[in-house]
C-alpha cells in the first residue's frame, strides 16, 4: 500500500541560519502515540513513500524538517496489511486546540498545535506539501473505505499543525 499523494511538487525550502536536526520520534498524548519516525521518500510512480512498520511514523525526507519553515510531512498506517492498529488509526481525534511533540536527533523537543483535519482523494497533494514562511506539520494517514481493488484506502486524513517552539 502506498500513500497515494503524489510527491511530485515544489519543496519547501527554509532560510533559517540553523535548520532543525533529523526528525526520530513523536509523541500525540490524546491519542498514546510515542514512536520512532522513519526517513521516506518517493516511490517510482512519485508517491510519497510509506512507514515500513506500521507503528511507526514517516517523515518526508525530501521536504522541510519540522521545526524548519514549510510544511514537514509525516506519515503513519491507519491499518496492517494483517488488520491490526497501525500507530495512526486514532488520528481521526486530534482537534484544533491538541498538543503534539516532534523530538529531533539533537534531543530537541517541538511543540505543535492542530489547527485543523481535513479529508482528501488521494492524490491531492497542494496543501499537504504546502510552502510557507512559517513552520508547520502535517499528519497523514488513510481512511474512507478500503477499496480492495486498489489496496488502499478511498480517503486520506490531513492534521494540519503549527510550530509552538522548542525545549531541551
Amino acid at each position: 500500500m502506498t500513500n497515494t499523494f503524489n510527491a511530485k511538487q515544489k519543496i519547501a525550502k527554509g532560510t533559517q541560519t540553523e535548520k532543525p536536526g533529523f526528525p526520530v520520534r513523536i509523541k500525540i498524548p490524546k491519542i498514546n502515540v510515542d514512536t520512532n519516525i522513519e526517513n521516506v521518500g518517493v516511490t517510482a510512480t512519485g508517491d510519497m513513500e510509506v512507514p515500513t512498520d506500521t507503528l511507526d511514523a514517516g517523515w518526508f525526507a525530501l521536504g522541510p524538517r519540522p521545526g524548519e519553515r514549510g510544511s514537514a510531512v509525516i506519515s503513519g498506517h491507519v491499518s496492517g496489511v494483517d488488520g491490526k492498529a497501525g500507530v495512526f488509526v486514532d488520528l481521526y481525534k486530534l482537534k484544533e486546540g491538541d498538543r503534539f511533540y516532534v523530538e529531533d536527533d539533537r534531543g530537541v523537543m517541538i511543540t505543535f498545535i492542530v489547527r485543523k483535519s481535513r479529508l482528501y482523494d488521494p492524490g491531492y497533494a497542494e496543501d499537504v506539501f504546502s510552502q510557507s514562511d512559517s513552520a508547520h506539520v502535517n499528519l497523514i494517514t488513510c481512511d474512507g473505505v478500503w477499496d480492495e481493488a486498489k489496496k488502499s484506502y478511498t480517503k486520506r486524513l490531513v492534521i494540519f499543525a503549527d510550530n509552538s517552539g522548542s525545549s531541551r
